[in-house]
């Protein structure tokens, strides 16, 4: 039987339903990245650490495979020629003066429209394709972004965001500019835990996938009819390919920095195996996936009913990760892009 088949026709987002309190949502980064709770699952237990205690939990020719995106200031603000409000959240970029953006407005849109932002700059809609829309730009998209921009947080923080989040929502070793949500589980580690993950003789890569507003976006039917989520684009050196040879000749785990890393690595895998490549992946991962590369992933909390508890579900057991949160909410856990992580490895509950 094909297990994902069956899981994408049988099981439903609902599955993966579980109440978390409003006051469980961290609405604020924590004043020091690595004083946040790292919930470690074992086989019998849960154990409850700091995550500056993570190189305890890592061995000799670990590879810990870190996302270098860099998140951009992707939210703008503006007013159509009739004066109505328009928000426009950056997706990706087309060309210098071109990109794509979902949109919220009051009234009426139309291909034709003029956008003005700042009272100096001019978007215009070129076309749309469902949820999404071509802009075109008089400037160069990126010099727009970085003079007009806002951290984009995400919609369960219920503030604006000020200077602090450019530092915060941002993670330590973030290089490659195209994302618009953090990868979130890079978010903790500081310089600090990576000198140690390195004298420990852990080693260290990095790979580049840029996280799209699909992110926060709910599942639609189609997507598990058809088994494919929205698209986003990753990139792996032919240096992160020798570190995983390496990592695997010494009998090192391939250890992911979150679902980001993981949707890369194994979408690695079904393109080319283990070569450089640089593609967009629509790759849904739910229970029943058969994972060909990682072996433990670092994870914060996802969203209750959305594709990415069903990554962590397909990689140690959806029972047990619906237990896991539920320790988590009752032991004060901090959930979502601001909250408290997990260290799972593969088949735990299976």
């Amino acid at each position: 039987m094909n297990v994902l088949i069956e899981y994408n026709t049988k099981m439903q987002p609902s599955d993966f339903r579980i109440n978390i309190p409003p006051e469980s949502i961290a609405q604020t980064p924590l004043k020091d990245r690595a004083s946040s709770k790292l919930m470690r699952l074992e086989h019998d237990s849960i154990k409850d650490l700091t995550f500056s205690e993570l190189p305890r939990i890592l061995r000799r020719h670990d590879l810990l495979i870190l996302n270098n995106t860099k998140v951009l200031p992707a939210r703008l603000f503006g007013k159509k020629e009739s004066g109505g409000k328009v928000e426009i959240f950056f997706e990706r970029l087309l060309a210098e003066r071109s990109f794509l953006a979902q949109l919220k407005f009051s009234g009426k849109i139309h291909v034709g429209t003029k956008i003005m932002i700042d009272h100096e700059v001019v978007l215009k809609i070129e076309g749309r394709d469902n949820q999404f829309f071509t802009i075109s730009t008089e400037s160069p998209v990126m010099s727009i972004l970085n003079s007009n921009g806002q951290t984009p947080l995400p919609p369960y923080i219920k503030r604006s965001p000020n200077s602090d989040d450019r530092k915060r929502y941002q993670t330590v070793f973030a290089k490659k500019e195209g994302a618009v949500a953090a990868p979130t589980a890079g978010l903790h580690f500081t310089t600090d835990v990576l000198d140690e993950l390195r004298r420990k003789e852990v080693d260290i890569g990095e790979l580049t996938l840029h996280v799209g507003a699909g992110t926060f976006a709910p599942l639609r039917p189609e997507q598990i009819k058809s088994k494919k989520l929205h698209q986003e684009f990753y990139e792996v050196d032919q240096k992160l390919c020798d570190q995983i040879r390496i990592s695997k000749l010494n009998g090192g785990r391939i250890i992911a920095v979150g679902t980001t890393v993981v949707r890369a690595l194994e979408s690695l895998m079904q393109k080319s195996g283990i070569k450089p490549i640089s593609d967009e992946t629509d790759i849904f991962i739910a229970p029943g996936f058969d994972f060909q590369l990682v072996d433990a992933m670092i994870t914060n909390f996802h969203l209750p009913e959305s594709s990415l508890i069903m990554l962590v579900s397909a990689f140690v057991g959806r029972e047990t990760i619906l237990k896991s949160y539920q320790y988590a909410v009752d032991n004060g856990y901090r959930f979502y892009s601001y909250g408290d992580s997990m260290f799972l490895e593969r088949g735990l509950g299976q």
